[in-house]
């Protein structure tokens, strides 16, 4: 945690507040956040649920949403890095750009902290370039098969956020590994977005992440059938109607609707997964999609 707010104060760009909020921790996490919103009080506030109680990642991003008085939001997890121009250089393409409601860019899934390998995730189909409604929402995962934004990554117009109601707080516990998805959903309906070619992250690679603990589990399936029909209501809802929307959304229900037949067509899949995770490789094959490479959307 101590690496990532130094990292948000190592930024090159000056004018920025940083949140840090506490989801009910019980290590040393509270006193490290209460520490360094004591020794910069004008940039750095420390806020915390009522009770200090465990709300789930949605619950606790949109406690900082409110309480962020800047134009522009980013997010960073306790166990990230941002790189020293993040903050700059996102900016520039904002204001380049007065359309956009986000940007990110390619990620660096850092393994070698601890020893592991590093690899390069570009984020997007398209890079350097605007990208309008909904044309991201089918064209990146979970619906599409281009890697998502990490959201560690992503810096948004204050303004987009308060349109779209910030994160959906449903999505906790055993379905928090698709929280940031249901999010990206909403915002890809809403405002252009911009994939860039820069890199601006280090996401730090361990086994007690969440995308990991639900592979490990066994869960996709039923954590990806819960996006799916909340996205089916969230579409109705929002009177989004258009053939490409409907098509994407029936195509990533089908293995649920045919379990017996995706089970016997993605077995190949599944064992060279297993082949690939006992030697280290699944994430250079996969990427973003490492724990679910079954999923036909997801495959390259």
């Amino acid at each position: 945690m101590q690496e990532a707010i130094e990292s948000v104060v190592a930024q090159t760009y000056p004018n920025w507040e940083l949140l840090l909020v506490d989801d009910g921790s019980t290590d040393k996490s509270s006193s490290i956040a209460k520490g360094f919103a004591q020794r910069d009080p004008e940039r750095i506030r420390y806020l915390d649920h009522p009770g200090h109680i465990n709300r789930g990642m949605s619950a606790t991003r949109n406690v900082g949403i409110t309480a962020a008085r800047g134009e522009f939001v980013s997010f960073i997890d306790a166990d990230d890095v941002w790189e020293p121009m993040k903050l700059a250089d996102q900016i520039e393409i904002m204001r380049s750009h007065a359309e956009l409601g986000m940007v990110c860019g390619t990620v660096l899934y850092w393994g070698s902290w601890s020893g592991g390998q590093d690899f390069l995730v570009k984020t997007g189909h398209l890079l350097d370039r605007p990208i309008p409604p909904p044309e991201a929402l089918l064209a990146l995962y979970p619906l599409g098969k281009a890697d998502a934004p990490c959201p560690s990554d992503v810096m948004i117009r204050a303004e987009v956020l308060r349109r779209i109601g910030g994160f959906e707080e449903h999505f906790t516990a055993e379905r928090q590994a698709y929280e940031d998805q249901g999010f990206f959903t909403k915002l890809y309906l809403e405002a252009p977005v911009f994939f860039s070619s820069k890199r601006w992250l280090k996401y730090r690679q361990h086994p007690d992440s969440c995308l990991t603990s639900v592979r490990d589990a066994g869960q996709y399936a039923s954590v990806r059938l819960y996006f799916l029909l909340w996205l089916k209501r969230y579409l109705a809802a929002q009177g989004v109607v258009g053939p490409h929307i409907t098509a994407a959304v029936e195509r990533s229900m089908w293995r649920f609707r045919h379990p017996a037949l995706h089970s016997m067509l993605t077995l190949p899949f599944r064992i060279l997964e297993r082949v690939l995770r006992r030697i280290g490789k699944s994430h250079i094959l996969y990427g973003r999609q490492l724990f679910n490479p079954t999923d036909p959307a997801a495959r390259p």
